[in-house]
């Protein structure tokens, strides 16, 4: 479970001091799913950057399982990021040169995983997005979507409490998108996932059960009984 409160993130600009996030209260259950959608400049990705652990508030408490990641060391942080919370973007940051299993196999090392394990858990995550028969392909030789379901897989892999994914369908044309919302949607129900999007889409963010919108650094959430 997420527990803010709290969270501020201000960044001075020459003599202007800009609050990215204000104050920000939010609880998010274990198991939840939870879209996050605003203007851009809103506060979005900073929101979910706090929530991964990849930055840390001017002020406030960023709690994961009771434990506060704004006040954890460098060292703690990663360990946490490393062993609960999974990553999905945009850009589908694979290595060039590195096949599809080979990139899902990179999440496992700093876990001390053996190569062993580490290629047969890259094998079945690949398979669960629909790509067993990409194994051995390097990226140039995915489509978009393809590539996408591989940082997916990437993501999993770990076997985290928490996927957290910033316009994971922001490449993507329209096809391509309703197929990688499936994948998502269904990793989330498959693993008991807490998954947490951020996206501009409209189309995604009303089929959401439970949607929060920020502006200017400010946070409404609200229920949706039709998703």
């Amino acid at each position: 479970m997420y527990e803010l409160r709290g969270v501020t993130k201000r960044y001075t600009r020459g003599k202007e001091t800009v609050d990215a996030l204000a104050g920000v209260d939010l609880t998010i259950a274990d198991g939840d799913r939870l879209v996050i959608q605003g203007p851009t400049g809103g506060g979005k990705s900073t929101l979910l950057q706090m929530l991964g652990g990849l930055d840390r508030p001017t002020a406030g408490s960023v709690e994961l399982d009771g434990t506060d990641m704004a006040r954890l060391s460098e060292a703690k942080l990663t360990k946490v990021r490393s062993e609960n919370i999974g990553f999905v973007f945009q850009s589908f940051n694979l290595i060039p040169t590195l096949t599809a299993q080979e990139n899902v196999e990179t999440a496992l090392v700093p876990l001390g995983v053996k190569v062993k394990e580490r290629r047969q858990r890259a094998a079945d995550a690949l398979e669960s997005v629909g790509l067993a028969e990409r194994l051995g392909h390097l990226p140039a030789e995915l489509s978009g979507g393809q590539q996408q379901r591989v940082a997916i897989a990437r993501a999993l892999v770990k076997q985290p409490k928490v996927l957290l994914a910033d316009e994971p369908t922001g490449n993507l044309d329209e096809s391509m998108r309703d197929e990688i919302m499936e994948v998502l949607e269904a990793m989330w129900k498959e693993h008991g996932l807490t998954f947490i999007m951020v996206t501009h889409d409209s189309s995604i963010a009303k089929k959401a059960p439970r949607l929060a919108t920020i502006r200017k650094g400010k946070i409404s959430v609200k229920e949706n009984a039709g998703a």
